[in-house]
């Protein structure tokens, strides 16, 4: 297989790079004719790379992701694709430098790069310790517990989560051209679908780079991420209902391709949106909250030059606060921004990313101007080449109800300073912008937080609290984590990127199953009471004739691999003594009248703990190993009181096996049920234990 080398090639060769594609796992170029776009750098103007799609067969790689990406990825666990992530993200840190290196061409300075390579990098990390913390290791995910649906129990629902059969296509955005694509990427290859992604052109070469990377890391199964360098020409008319496709960029795009698609196909959107960060009614400026409102503000008008879906477009302010806040501001920028090459040491932002797009962002603000913006800083006639100045306006009386401020999106360093007379009003001006991806809402009064929540909640995908006591351990407004949701109602989209495992679940298809506890446990692997089971009883172990389940390692454990414990009847001492021991004096325990005078005892019953203490006394397995330690207990319920004179039982089965693939030991969950002498339910719950792989030799 050919490799490009698109990073050395866009840094050191005279002549444009025509970026090649990868599909069908090689790397091919495109044919020559059909219409190219150049790419240039918009600090320079120097033509730096073409981007074409003639010749290319999307088609084919369309049926070789769901045909050879599919086979692969179905032959890991979702354990062994979360492994690969980390993997992929310490190979990528390793090699960054020379993604630093491209993207000074997009216009990134060096602390944009921070947060689109970093970030990139960064959610790679994070997705790949949710699927190995909240995943089961198999390639089915259970969602929620399991349905009785006949009386006897032979007859089970449940669902659960499979892969879409089809591939995930992910066109992404010019601003963030690695982690735009990785925060797509990783879910789904968690999920086990195989990714085609479509980079915006402006930027392709940075995103065909990291690319390249991930290919020569040797990490990823063959199938499981191509490339298309250009447009997506004809890509789409090939997907069907078993493909989902994601989508960032603007609304009007984002309508454009809905209607391209097929019915049947997942389409899901991060579009563009107007922000709102609120300053609250009662802050001075002689508060924290100020001085963390306009440092905000700051920091959303100089990243990436403006241009990130999440920045800051409307700062809602008290009346009385709008001078205050664009002074303070202006102050700002005058002191901290300098706008050049973001090569030059000097730089503290860079131009946006194309001429066409300084056009864009001029043509934008002119309408806000024309709707009744004052200009208190930079504007449109301040616009050089593709340098774009920090640019304010401010809105007041009945300006600020200017259809306008509230559609207009100005996609660079551009901010209205919106003027709000009360809560209400300015709960009222945030919900004009039609759905947004986040809000910011500045205040040290929780009352006004919870108003405000109530308020937009509805409106934003995000909300973001900001006062003096997390001003400094905040992420920031614009800064999406892949632990939360990433995304917006309305015109942000309607999509729920990121959001740990719930982005996972977006490239899985959930199913009701029924059929009886053996089929589900079949399918799920994971044990369902009423499913065959391997039991052995105390006496068994005792005479040597059968193996404890705790005295097996991974290697030998089998799901239903079941103990089955003797009565022990509970006496009127042992409640007292635990009542006493522990300080547990519940009147329940303790005191005959008044126990019998609740409707839920018949007298004096045993504590609930003290039952738990039993069972385990009455399963456990006292030598060392193969189960190294109990780390807890899930789901625990009390169902039928215990009273002296009654006896309890435990049955304890293996329900769900995990192997750790980066440990000696794994998790087992055990479904473990007491009964009383009427073999009535008393309490039921799952014991978590970490048990050896194999076992091991103890002195």
């Amino acid at each position: 297989m050919t490799t490009p080398h698109i990073a050395r090639a866009i840094l050191h060769d005279d002549e444009p790079t025509v970026l090649p594609s990868y599909l069908k796992d090689q790397w091919v170029w495109p044919q020559e004719g059909g219409r190219i776009s150049d790419i240039s750098d918009p600090a320079t103007g120097a033509r730096i790379a073409r981007a074409t799609t003639t010749g290319l067969d999307s088609q084919g790689a369309v049926e070789h992701g769901r045909r050879c990406g599919h086979e692969n990825l179905a032959k890991l666990s979702f354990h062994d694709r979360a492994l690969i992530l980390k993997d992929l993200a310490l190979y990528l840190q390793e090699h960054k430098e020379q993604l630093y290196q491209i993207s000074y061409h997009t216009g990134a300075t060096s602390r944009d790069h921070l947060i689109d390579v970093d970030g990139g990098i960064g959610t790679l990390f994070v997705f790949s310790s949710k699927g190995r913390r909240e995943m089961p290791n198999s390639t089915v995910m259970i969602d929620g517990s399991a349905e009785q649906l006949s009386r006897d129990g032979t007859f089970l629902g449940e669902h659960i989560y499979t892969p879409i059969p089809g591939v995930a296509v992910q066109i992404n955005a010019f601003n963030f051209p690695v982690w735009g694509f990785l925060e797509k990427f990783a879910p789904a290859f968690i999920a086990g679908v195989p990714t085609i992604l479509k980079p915006a052109t402006p930027t392709s070469y940075v995103a065909a780079a990291c690319v390249e990377l991930m290919i020569n890391s040797g990490l990823l199964p063959d199938g499981s991420l191509q490339l298309i360098s250009g447009s997506a020409g004809d890509l789409l008319s090939h997907l069907d209902y078993r493909d989902h496709v994601a989508f960032t960029g603007s609304a009007g795009t984002a309508a454009m391709l809905r209607k391209q698609v097929a019915d049947g196909v997942r389409f899901s959107a991060e579009a563009d949106s107007l922000n709102a960060a609120i300053l609250g009614e009662g802050v001075s400026v002689e508060d924290p909250e100020f001085d963390a409102y306009i440092r905000t503000l700051f920091g959303e008008i100089s990243a990436k030059a403006g241009q990130k879906c999440t920045a800051i477009r409307r700062a809602l302010v008290p009346e009385s606060m709008v001078e205050a806040v664009v002074s303070a501001l202006s102050q700002r920028i005058n002191d901290k921004i300098i706008v050049g090459n973001p090569q030059d040491d000097a730089t503290t932002m860079g131009p946006v990313v194309s001429l066409e797009q300084a056009e864009d962002v001029k043509a934008a603000t002119q309408r806000l101007i024309e709707a009744g913006g004052v200009l208190k800083l930079g504007g449109p006639n301040a616009i050089d080449g593709a340098f774009v100045p920090p640019t304010i306006l401010s809105f007041d009386g009945d300006n600020r109800w200017a259809e306008a401020v509230h559609t207009v999106e100005a996609f660079g360093p551009v901010v209205s300073v919106v003027a709000y007379h009360d809560r209400h009003e300015a709960i009222e001006l945030a919900a004009r912008g039609g759905g947004s991806l986040v809000a910011t809402v500045c205040t040290h009064d929780a009352e006004e937080a919870a108003a405000y929540a109530q308020g937009i909640a509805a409106h934003h995908g995000r909300l973001h609290f900001l006062d003096r006591d997390d001003a400094r351990s905040t992420t920031g407004h614009g800064s999406p984590l892949p632990h939360l949701i990433h995304g917006g109602p309305g015109r942000a989209g309607g999509g729920e990127e990121l959001g740990g495992v719930r982005g996972i679940k977006h490239y899985m298809q959930r199913s009701a199953i029924q059929g009886t506890p053996d089929h589900l446990t079949a399918i799920t692997g994971q044990w369902h009471r009423g499913a065959r089971v391997n039991k052995v009883t105390r006496a068994e172990v005792d005479a040597g004739t059968g193996t404890h389940p705790f005295r097996k390692s991974l290697a030998e454990l089998r799901i239903g691999d079941q103990f089955a414990s003797d009565l022990r009847t509970v006496e009127l001492k042992d409640i007292l003594d635990f009542a006493h021991t522990t300080g547990d004096t519940f009147y329940a325990h303790t005191d005959e009248e008044a126990a019998m005078a609740n409707p839920f005892f018949p007298r004096r019953v045993a504590h609930g703990y003290l039952l738990v203490s039993w069972a385990a006394g009455l399963f456990v397995e006292p030598q060392p190993g193969p189960v190294l330690a109990n780390y807890g207990l899930e789901n625990l319920r009390f169902i039928t009181p215990v009273t002296y004179g009654d006896a309890i039982r435990v049955e304890l089965t293996a329900k769900r096996i995990t192997p750790r693939v980066t440990d000696d030991y794994g998790e087992v969950a055990w479904d473990t049920v007491l009964y009383n002498q009427n073999d009535e339910i008393v309490a039921q719950y799952d014991v978590l234990t970490l048990v050896e792989k194999e076992h091991l030799t103890y002195g």
